[in-house]
């Protein structure tokens, strides 16, 4: 990658230039993020996974610009155009919209007003125009009349339109009008559409909307932008037109000289034309674009914490599970799962109106618990959430049974997916849907990754983003909290296999084979037999990867393979085997880290071998806790401005965050009820699925909107 790159993206990210060109270059030799970030750290100064992947993201833009120049120098060669400053300017260029006011002069057009008057012979009656090197308007343009151009003021137009196209043209001047764009405010207000639309009603705050659009929060512009999409709102930018020409037509003054008389008013009329019909269309997309880009960023990265806060929810582990998909009229679905997460029974009960089975429903849950030695429940947090809840409550369950409600999102989706109907074959959508509720508190990881991350209901306008920035967002996201967690390589499905550094879709099926034909693996190395695992993919996923119980206890652990013969010398060193050395941390503390620095390992990794051996194979989720809601309540006609409530975190967003308090309606936290330790984003202060007590400080009954203030804890 070229040293401009290179320096931009340093500056940019706020790190060194040498840790951006060694990422780039680990990026050229196939390694990935998870890997780089665990396993590189000598070379990138121990960069953290993000950081890294902003790098690679930074990377490919510039890589793609790249050949976006090559193929404009091209273009411009061929038309034999391409000055030594020109190829220069395209060469340094770091910005894509300076880069493609560059090229617009020579960009193949379609045909224009421009095009037309130069076909018919005006150009060089432009050119003197343009230069202000013409005394007698009138009689040069009578020069130019012919079968196509039959009057002075026609052969005076299209020597305007080519001024006005050459002045809508120059980069210096786009870059002006740009500029006097970006400091003004975007407007909205109400379409026509909208005066006799219901629909428009959610819109109705942007019907006389303005705000500084270098300033507006995201979820602002993103919903301007929706609403304009669907034909409600009109957007436009306030800019001064008068100011915008004055300064177009003093810049040509400059450049130039002041024209007189009739020049004057015609080089004018063409300064404003170059305004009012190429350029100010055309900027005010551009900035508006720029704007959305960067709400895009804003709104991309808060569902990718989002994301990243849900994948990693602290899972109850291997316990026989009993999940419960709520609902009225067609009853709770109930799906008993083993310990390891397999079907064994399932059901359906209608404790609730219209049938009210109570009695009956009592009598089976508890015949369920019994019989299939019920650990744990997971409830589902949607329809007929609470009410479930609360009947699961009058079974009578011993206190060993512990009851959690579970996030539905997504589960709808996955239980009409290929990933579902592969699983289940034989069972419909409810039952797959009260598995999947199941198996996400078991383990939420291992099945939300079935699930597409904008199905999860934790994002901002996720539909409304740039997708494929969000893609790679969401991707690198999956492929991190895989990685940190670590894989049982003899019990992942090859939906989670695939997200381990350097696998995918096609190994993750081989090694899930392998594991079918063979049985379980004994040891990391035998993921070499793997058809198509070569010695690259076996380097980026050795160390993720883990085999509970095998021979080698360094295979379940995230000490790289590469490394276990540093970790065999410590042992030896200290007169014991490598497996005494394995969470052994007495013995640890006894090593000195500097001892084993090696020239492909140093510091920084021998510290991290010394951590894991303390711990090996850690799981860094923590341990899922019980909640309940507040007795008090059961509908929002429930509540009082005032009440103090417990609730549960279920999105955040950049203007607050919502809390489930257990009605069928969210509550919103505001960021401006957020306390004192709010500091500009509310996952400064809060985290997905985080356990909080609120005040109500607003109730709207007719809208079902609840406003809630965050209490601190003291």
């Amino acid at each position: 990658m070229k040293e401009i790159y290179i320096k931009h993206i340093s500056e940019r990210l706020g790190v060194k230039a040498w840790q951006v060109e060694n990422c780039v270059g680990l990026f050229d030799e196939g390694d990935t993020i998870p890997f780089i970030s665990r396993y590189r750290k000598e070379r990138t100064g121990g960069l953290e996974d993000v950081e890294i992947a902003e790098i690679k993201h930074w990377a490919d833009v510039f890589d793609a610009m790249e050949k976006r120049k090559t193929s404009i120098l091209e273009t411009v060669a061929a038309q034999e155009k391409l000055t030594p400053e020109l190829q220069a300017a395209i060469e340094n260029c770091l910005v894509s919209t300076e880069l493609e006011d560059l090229y617009l002069p020579y960009r193949p057009k379609r045909r224009t007003r421009a095009s037309v008057a130069r076909e018919n012979g005006l150009e060089p009656l432009a050119d003197k125009m343009f230069t202000v090197s013409v005394r007698n308007l009138e009689q040069e343009a009578s020069k130019y009349l012919s079968d196509k151009v039959q009057s002075v003021e026609e052969a005076l137009a299209g020597a305007r339109d080519i001024i006005a196209e050459r002045i809508s043209e120059s980069a210096p001047e786009r870059e002006e009008i740009r500029r006097i764009f970006r400091g003004r405010r975007i407007v909205s207000s109400a379409s026509r559409k909208a005066a006799d639309s219901p629909e428009a009603s959610k819109y109705r705050s942007y019907f006389d909307f303005s705000y500084p659009i270098s300033k507006i929060p995201s979820h602002n512009l993103l919903a301007m932008l929706r609403g304009e999409n669907e034909g409600y709102l009109t957007i436009h930018i306030d800019a001064d037109v008068e100011k915008c020409g004055n300064k177009l037509y003093y810049d040509f003054c400059q450049a130039h000289r002041y024209p007189q008389g009739e020049l004057a008013a015609q080089i004018r009329q063409a300064v404003d034309d170059a305004y009012d019909r190429l350029m100010a269309p055309s900027i005010a997309n551009e900035v508006i674009r720029e704007a959305k880009e960067k709400a895009d960023v804003e709104s991309v990265n808060v569902f990718g914490e989002n994301l990243k806060q849900l994948l990693l929810s602290p899972p109850v582990g291997q316990k026989r599970t009993m999940a419960i998909d709520p609902g009225f009229r067609n009853g709770c679905k109930i799906a008993c799962l083993d310990a390891q997460g397999n079907l064994v029974y399932h059901t359906i009960i209608y404790p609730h109106p219209p049938q009210n089975e109570k009695v009956k429903s009592i009598m089976a849950v508890s015949d369920m618990v019994e019989k299939y030695d019920i650990e744990v429940i997971a409830i589902g947090n949607g329809t007929a959430s609470r009410e479930t809840a609360d009947f699961v409550a009058r079974v009578g369950l011993d206190d060993s049974v512990r009851v959690y409600t579970v996030s539905e999102d997504g589960a709808s989706i996955y239980s009409a997916s290929e990933v579902a109907r592969e699983e289940f074959p034989n069972e419909d959508v409810t039952v797959r849907g009260a598995v999947s509720i199941g198996r996400r508190l078991m383990d939420p990881l291992a099945e939300l990754v079935k699930i597409d991350p904008k199905s999860l209901g934790v994002g901002q306008y996720q539909w409304d983003v740039d997708q494929t920035l969000l893609k790679e967002k969401l991707d690198n996201t999956v492929e991190m909290c895989v990685n940190a967690v670590g894989v049982n390589l003899n019990t992942a499905s090859p939906w989670l296999l695939r997200y381990v550094s350097g696998i995918g879709p096609s190994l993750a099926a081989a090694i899930v084979t392998r594991r079918t034909e063979k049985g379980p693996y004994a040891s990391r190395e035998e993921l070499k037999e793997v058809p198509r695992l070569g010695a690259k993919a076996y380097e980026q996923c050795a160390g993720f990867l883990r085999i509970p119980g095998a021979a080698n206890p360094l295979d379940d652990s995230a000490v790289h393979p590469e490394a276990y013969h540093i970790v065999d010398r410590m042992a030896r060193d200290l007169g014991i085997s490598t497996r005494e050395l394995v969470g052994n941390a007495g013995m640890v503390a006894r090593i000195k880290a500097e001892d084993y620095v090696e020239d492909s390992f140093g510091l920084p990794t021998i510290n991290d071998i010394l951590k894991e051996l303390v711990k090996p194979g850690r799981d860094p989720r923590g341990a899922a806790q019980e909640f309940s809601f507040s007795d008090d309540i059961h509908e929002i006609d429930d509540l009082r401005e005032g009440m103090e409530l417990p609730g549960i975190v279920t999105n955040i967003t950049a203007f607050g965050a919502f809390v489930d308090i257990g009605l069928h309606e969210n509550g919103l936290i505001h960021v401006s009820n957020m306390g004192s330790r709010f500091r500009g984003s509310p996952s400064s202060v809060l985290k997905l699925h985080q356990h909080v007590t609120v005040s109500v400080v607003s109730v709207d009954l007719e809208r079902k909107r609840i406003g809630l203030r965050l209490i601190e804890k003291k």
